[in-house]
């Protein structure tokens, strides 16, 4: 993950209405309409909110037909640990200088685990 990965993320997760929609998806997947209805808030809005959801990875649409054939676009959560500290934001930083994504250089896991020999307060090493 880099720095524009992580922003997003923190971006997507930091407004009240988008963890109102992640806590009415917590208890499985809804039609659009009615996360609507449950959240009290228009569908333009909503889809916007869904969007950066999506967009950070956070929830997935999918478009389905109903038995009468209207077209509902459902919306569930991505499986997602958040996980911010020292480590993950060094890493994004390294990330952004190196290029490489995380697939590519097969470390795909390092990205928001804090080295295990080091201290959380321990400076030492992670600094280049």
């Amino acid at each position: 993950m880099n720095s524009e990965e992580l922003l997003a993320l923190l971006s997507a997760v930091g407004h009240a209405q988008r963890l109102r929609v992640i806590g009415e998806l917590a208890d499985g997947r809804l039609y659009v309409s009615e996360l609507a209805r449950r959240l009290e808030m228009s569908r333009p809005l909503l889809y916007m909110h869904l969007d950066r959801l999506e967009k950070a990875g956070l929830v997935v649409g999918r478009l389905e037909l109903s038995e009468d054939g209207k077209a509902l676009k459902y919306f569930e959560l991505a499986p997602f640990e958040l996980k911010l500290n020292v480590a993950t934001v060094l890493a994004a930083l390294q990330e952004d200088r190196s290029g490489a994504t995380p697939e590519e250089t097969g470390d795909a896991g390092d990205a928001v685990e804090p080295p295990s020999a080091k201290g959380p307060n321990d400076p030492r090493g992670t600094r280049t």
